[in-house]
């Protein structure tokens, strides 16, 4: 595996994130409710500035292992250079084959699967963006990376996370068990194109 390039789309630049982009993802966390309040507000930023050094070589370490370049990367606007948000790949390790698509097994055991996620400034949510970055890594993931399906994953009452899902052209599917409480609604694209 290698790290993922710049990725661009119509209106979307996608990179990795860097230690300089601090105020404005700290920003984006604050308006999301992203904070601990049991913080200061200098921990929390601390903390953030320590995850975006982290992700900012993350990406680069796992190529060097032949690893999938898992991580967020930063959502920027092309027409201003602002950062808007985040799009990325995680691993994601959970009783997946409870859901319908994926076996509808009760007692599941846990599988790995490619999680994608994405997250937008609310001041900038309704526009599109989310579908725009999610698309744009999903093409990179299906016919760079040959990734065989994508995972996401949120809760029942985000409709607006499910709807990027449904745009994007994923099956939404509810786990029709109780357990695990924070496997509640996911989405699942299969690479198609191979």
């Amino acid at each position: 595996m290698r790290e993922i390039p710049i990725l661009e789309s119509e209106r979307l630049q996608i990179r990795p994130f860097h230690p300089a982009d601090l105020p404005q993802t700290f920003a984006i966390k604050q308006a999301i409710g992203w904070v601990n309040p049991q913080k200061t507000l200098d921990q929390q930023q601390k903390s953030e500035a320590e995850y975006l050094d982290w992700a900012s070589r993350n990406e680069r370490q796992l190529a060097r292992l032949g690893q999938p370049p898992y991580g967020d990367r930063a959502v920027l606007l092309k027409s201003s250079n602002q950062i808007i948000g985040s799009v990325g790949l995680v691993p994601c390790v959970d009783v997946y084959g409870q859901l319908p698509t994926l076996g509808g097994q009760a007692n599941a055991l846990a599988t790995a699967e490619v999680g994608l996620l994405w997250l937008i400034d609310p001041a900038k949510q309704g526009q599109g963006y989310a579908t725009e970055a999610a698309q744009t890594l999903i093409n990179y993931a299906f016919q760079e990376m040959r990734l065989n399906r994508l995972i996401a994953t949120t809760e029942h009452d985000n409709l607006a996370s499910q709807a990027v899902m449904r745009k994007l052209g994923m099956t939404v599917e509810r786990n029709p068990f109780p357990d695990p409480p924070w496997l509640q609604t996911v989405g699942i694209l299969e690479n198609t194109a191979v």
